[in-house]
């Protein structure tokens, strides 16, 4: 794996942090569609990002051309409040026009090692995604990658069990394929983080640095500190 390469960004308002975010999605996706004619996104669970898909609502876009992969999710039932799916689809993909064919959620209700084994076989049409969002855990996890269990087994999709918060079982996209992405973009928020971003920054292995297209990352950061 290749050194991870990155641009940090501090913003001096949440504000601030949530538009930059939603244009630098709405200028890769008309980049990515002007190239070759559809945009491949991987959308992140949290508040942060649900604040960032709420004004994508109305951004100009072509929305047919998107096609939606996610991140992590939790084994619980399809329709239960704590899915990243379901958050996504209330702030976003219920009023804005992309295909179903073109949204492909995790089926993480099936459980952790069928879920992964189900959304490895989709992982292998996309090839590389354009634009890859993510968040940074108390701990450095991102995605559903956590300290102490495995960051890839060499799938696409990995079946986390006995994850350190709750719920226990998850489905989550590997480090090396989280990886072959144009764009990553990590969205960081609140004092909570000043621990994980100093680790981070201070070149401890956490899974956050596992995270390493050949292009870098971008973190956008608010409320903690970068010196």
């Amino acid at each position: 794996m290749q050194t991870q390469q990155i641009r940090w960004q501090h913003f001096d308002s949440i504000s601030n942090l949530w538009h930059a975010a939603c244009d630098v999605i709405v200028q890769r996706a008309a980049l990515a569609i002007a190239e070759r004619g559809q945009f491949i996104i991987v959308l992140a669970g949290g508040n942060t990002p649900r604040a960032v898909y709420r004004l994508l609502r109305d951004a100009p876009t072509d929305w047919s051309k998107w096609h939606v992969y996610y991140g992590d999710e939790r084994c619980l039932a399809r329709d239960h409040v704590d899915r990243n799916s379901l958050m996504a689809e209330q702030a976003l993909l219920y009023h804005v026009a992309i295909p179903p064919r073109q949204i492909h959620a995790i089926p993480a209700e099936l459980g952790s090692i069928q879920g992964a084994q189900a959304y490895a076989g989709q992982l292998k049409n996309p090839g590389d995604f354009d634009l890859v969002l993510l968040g940074l855990g108390e701990d450095g996890h991102t995605a559903s990658l956590f300290p102490g269990k495995p960051w890839d087994d060499g799938n696409a999709a990995i079946a986390v069990n006995h994850a350190p918060k709750p719920p226990a079982e998850r489905v989550s996209i590997s480090a090396s394929r989280l990886s072959a992405a144009r764009q990553v973009l990590f969205l960081v928020s609140g004092e909570g983080k000043q621990t994980a971003i100093n680790d981070w920054r201070a070149g401890v292995n956490i899974p956050a640095s596992a995270i390493s297209p050949g292009s870098g990352v971008d973190v956008y950061c608010f409320g903690v500190q970068l010196s």
